[in-house]
């Protein structure tokens, strides 16, 4: 741990120091870097390093420079402190920051540029673009997937937590008057019930009971073998439904998934879809979905990526570094197209831009990303 402290030490003084050589050089372009870099998230910021080092290696521009400054997390005096060196330093484009909850306190400094991996806002603000894989770019996939799968009844779920407002003004964004909305409990002991009243779970279980009345006293063969198909069943009756899109993650998502099998929604009538996962492999062995739908990023860059980060510091990276990375090659295009980046109009490109994570599109002051639709199939991400 302490060689990785010194390491990292290392690079920050190296950084800064070959900064400080060319500072008079108006052919540099200098990028800061707003990570938490002591702490409990230094993990994270630690990960946003190294991945700009391989966007570094990569472009082989020796007139580029990454400056990092610990801004903690959620920290605003340590934020304006690092914010206030870059202004020290000459630095007009910054990379960060990576909480939504600091954007209201980046907006005052008007002079500067942040390019931000987070993926709460697409549009353009005043100084500041997230280039993070936006709600809206996923619901748009999805919606044109669920359309293609020629799916009617769509019930688009999430829980009620700290984003539910946000999530709720987001697709009110789209013309969903066809969906259903159903907002669920985080708590998993509330959870089952509430799907069992989605998926009209008791009713349906009754239904199954008198059925097998009807033939559990009759000796007739063609009784006695309806009554063997309904003893293999846990219910009679579909849902009022034919697909899913569940915003949500992690353990809470797995939670939502073992209720609807746990109620017995038919696989092979409903689809399932969800937001994007980062390709978490754990999802393969904690639910008895069979296929599972979502967009994401190019998970063969992805993969490249990983093992590309794995090769040079022997660690896996956190997934949103691959976001810091494209920032720094998409800073890096902007710059070498216009020869100097003055305002956030200037990444208002015409062409779409190719990133590790896929394509990106900046219409109408807005980032947008392409992405493809995948599927969990067999213990496997497959491109759908």
């Amino acid at each position: 741990m302490k060689n990785k402290i010194i390491l990292i030490l290392s690079y920050i003084v190296i950084f800064f120091n070959s900064n400080l050589l060319c500072n008079e050089d108006n052919k540099i372009l200098k990028v800061g870097l707003l990570a938490p870099l002591t702490g409990e998230f230094r993990e994270l910021g630690n990960s946003l390093l190294y991945s700009l080092q391989l966007a570094l290696d990569e472009i082989g521009d020796k007139n580029v420079f990454v400056i990092p400054r610990d801004s903690g997390f959620k920290n605003k005096e340590k934020l304006n402190s690092a914010i206030q060196d870059f202004k020290n330093n000459n630095v007009k484009i910054i990379i960060g920051p990576i909480s939504f909850e600091d954007f209201n306190e980046v907006k005052k400094y008007n002079d500067l540029i942040f390019i931000s991996p987070s993926n709460i806002v697409p549009e353009f603000t005043s100084n500041t673009i997230s280039v993070g894989v936006s709600l809206e770019s996923q619901l748009k996939v999805l919606i044109d997937f669920i359309a293609k799968q020629k799916k009617k009844k769509t019930v688009i779920m999430f829980p009620e937590n700290q984003y539910t407002d946000l999530i709720e003004k987001k697709l009110k964004k789209f013309q969903l008057s066809q969906f259903k909305i159903f907002k669920y409990s985080a708590n998993p002991e509330v959870l089952t019930g509430e799907i069992e009243i989605l998926t009209n779970y008791s009713q349906r279980k009754k239904n199954l009971e008198l059925r097998k009345k009807m033939y559990i006293d009759k000796e007739d063969s063609q009784s006695v073998r309806e009554l063997e198909k309904l003893e293999q069943l846990y219910t009679l009756g579909g849902v009022n439904f034919d697909s899913v899109i569940i915003i949500d993650f992690g353990n809470s998502l797995k939670s939502v998934l073992t209720s609807l099998v746990y109620t017995d929604v038919n696989q092979d009538k409903v689809l399932f879809t969800t937001v994007n996962q980062w390709f978490d492999e754990s999802i393969f062995y904690e639910n008895s979905i069979r296929n599972l739908y979502y967009p994401s990023v190019n998970y063969k860059e992805f993969k490249k990526y990983n093992e590309k980060y794995f090769k040079k510091f022997s660690s896996y990276p956190n997934e949103i570094t691959i976001l810091a990375y494209d920032s720094l090659g998409l800073i890096y295009y902007a710059w070498k197209k216009l020869g100097k980046i003055n305002s956030v109009a200037d990444f208002s490109f015409k062409n779409k831009i190719q990133g590790k994570i896929g394509t990106f599109s900046f219409k109408d002051k807005k980032v947008m990303q392409e992405l493809n639709i995948y599927k969990t199939d067999k213990n496997k991400f497959v491109k759908f």
